[in-house]
């Protein structure tokens, strides 16, 4: 069972290296579908896996002057005191019983959806947005709207794992289109890595993280993920960007049925 894991680590860190898209959209359901793992041990083990490996990520994004820190401020503090406010939530009502595994097992379908809908449409918000620019958010109401996003992508990612790459990557572009593409990827995984973090002792505190797993996954990914990111300029974005969104939506409606 270990050489599975290992092995599917090294997929989904393939496709991650290709893509871009967030890890725990393809590793918590393929955990959950795949090898029967528990909704909410895969969710605290995969945001575990999280928090590793975007802590490295941002390192390289700082090196390089590509985070926006006054941004990462903002989503920080909508995005931690609900992903604490979550996790009492799940400790309350019992992170490991049947009912709320089943609830988790939907909000891990839904952040999926909501993946497929980042990948398929972010280039069509942009194209609106600088169509109108005078729909833009600005001063206080941009910052508002970006603390409040943060607490949604909290939530989100504290209950389903799924939140803080497509999705997150979409908020960005959308409340800040000036944003380079390198600067959105930067400060994406920067604010990332202190909700994973936060979410992931929360699971630990649940007792829904499971440690060999763990190790198995990022043994695996990590070279998936530098073999992906060389093979990303050969093969057509938006080829990868369609099938992974099918492959989401499938995965999606078989967490749901």
């Amino acid at each position: 069972m270990t050489l599975s894991y290992i092995v599917a680590g090294f997929a989904v860190g393939l496709l991650v290296g290709m893509t871009g898209v967030g890890g725990g959209s393809l590793m918590t359901p393929l955990l959950t579908l795949m090898f029967g793992v528990s909704p909410s041990v895969a969710v605290g083990t995969d945001l575990a896996f999280a928090s590793i490996t975007k802590t490295a990520g941002t390192f390289t994004h700082r090196l390089r002057g590509t985070v926006r820190w006054d941004v990462v401020k903002r989503l920080c503090i909508g995005a931690l005191p609900a992903a604490v406010l979550a996790t009492f939530s799940l400790k309350w009502f019992g992170a490991l019983n049947q009912e709320i595994g089943q609830i988790i097992r939907y909000s891990i379908a839904g952040s999926v959806l909501l993946t497929v809908v980042a990948l398929l449409f972010k280039g069509k918000m942009i194209a609106w947005l600088n169509a109108h620019p005078e729909k833009q958010l600005q001063g206080k109401g941009l910052m508002w709207a970006t603390i409040i996003s943060g607490a949604v992508l909290g939530v989100l990612v504290t209950i389903s794992s799924i939140g803080a790459g497509a999705i997150g990557a979409t908020l960005l572009v959308m409340l800040y289109p000036r944003m380079s593409a390198a600067e959105v990827a930067g400060t994406d995984i920067a604010y990332a890595v202190p909700l994973t973090a936060i979410a992931a002792f929360g699971h630990w505190w649940l007792g829904s993280i499971n440690w060999n797993l763990l190790a198995a996954l990022l043994i695996g990914s990590l070279p998936g993920i530098m073999l992906g990111s060389w093979c990303a300029r050969s093969v057509p974005e938006k080829f990868l960007r369609a099938l992974l969104a099918m492959t989401l939506t499938g995965v999606a409606v078989k967490l749901i049925y």
